[in-house]
């Protein structure tokens, strides 16, 4: 990798899964293009959805389009570099270049933590408020609560941001990790890190925990309020147990190991290989955009209709008035 005069790294390369062979690189390629593919077209058949039907532009659906564009963000910046990694051999990419890449992969990552708040808030005036929802989660409000976490998720990594553009890089300079982040950065740094690394735990640790609170009030409230959900109706208690179950997944997905992975480097006895650090981090990291429109999307009832209506249409299948009376014609 190329040095400037005074030593310092002027270009980084990405490494990607260390112990992959050779002979699977392409192999590999492919996978990941299938996976990217499959994460913009299906979060964008939800994006391109909310805008068409007038009946999604509802609160719950804000929500999840701004999950989509972030997921499509999130795979966009991470998983073009990795794919010409595998592709062309093409893993090299100048330092400040690296600084954005991870400057917007933690940005996107703290947008994503924010609207899972954002979701659990809503789901929990849902289940706990039924007769209030209505008049506190409207479409202004959570337009403008959309909108204040797109804004404000650049705090988190802006933090980091400005630390790494006032300390030095001497390498080496391989990125062992599938794209640029704070912990493979970080590696590259000259001299004491322990600064560097203990101010991007905690703002990690902040951005994870204080967002997950909502959540666990959320699932507390549930199951306090259990007898009366079971003595409620069984379709009651289906959609209930349905929507806390799929919003547990999630969180489980998302929060517990990206908590392992930044608690190693501070936590005695605590420790992971670069390669299973970098599988887990490429798990959490890329899984969770790839099936939430399926989680979120395909699970609710409108979206199906209008899914199923469009697939109709496309083969000049007139549909069924009895399954689409609710759902207004498309424009």
């Amino acid at each position: 990798m190329s040095r400037s005069p005074c030593g310092d790294i002027s270009n980084v390369f990405i490494v990607g899964f260390p112990e992959l062979q050779l002979e699977y690189f392409h192999m590999v390629a492919w996978f990941l293009f299938i996976l990217y593919v499959t994460t913009v077209v299906g979060n964008l058949v939800l994006v391109v959805m909310f805008v068409v039907e007038h009946s999604l532009q509802k609160p719950m659906y804000i929500i999840m389009v701004s999950l989509a564009l972030s997921d499509i963000g999130f795979a966009t910046v991470a998983l073009p570099k990795l794919i010409a990694r595998y592709w062309w051999d093409d893993g090299s990419m100048g330092l400040y270049t690296c600084q954005f890449q991870r400057h917007m992969i933690h940005y996107f990552g703290s947008l994503n933590s924010l609207i899972l708040l954002t979701m659990a808030v809503d789901r929990y005036m849902a289940v706990c408020l039924p007769l209030r929802y209505p008049m506190l989660m409207t479409v202004p409000t959570m337009t403008i609560l959309t909108v204040l976490s797109w804004l404000v998720a650049h705090i988190f990594p802006g933090v980091s941001s400005i630390s790494f553009t006032q300390i030095p890089f001497c390498g080496p300079s391989q990125i062992i990790q599938t794209f640029c982040d704070t912990l493979s950065l970080a590696a590259l740094a000259c001299g004491d890190k322990s600064q560097l690394l203990k101010a991007a735990y905690a703002t990690a640790m902040f951005i994870l925990l204080v967002p997950l609170a909502a959540p666990i009030s959320y699932f507390s409230s549930f199951f306090q309020n259990g007898l009366t959900i079971i003595s409620c109706s069984l379709q009651g208690r289906k959609k209930t147990l349905s929507t806390c179950a799929t919003q547990g997944c999630i969180i489980s997905i998302y929060y517990i190991p990206r908590f392992f992975i930044y608690s190693t480097s501070l936590i005695p006895n605590l420790s992971m290989t670069p390669s299973s650090r970098v599988a887990t981090t490429f798990f959490y990291s890329f899984f969770p955009p790839l099936i939430n429109p399926f989680v979120y999307c395909l699970r609710t009832k409108e979206i199906r209709s209008i899914f199923c209506r469009w697939l109709q249409s496309l083969h000049g299948i007139k549909p069924k008035s009895s399954k689409i009376e609710n759902v207004p014609k498309l424009k």
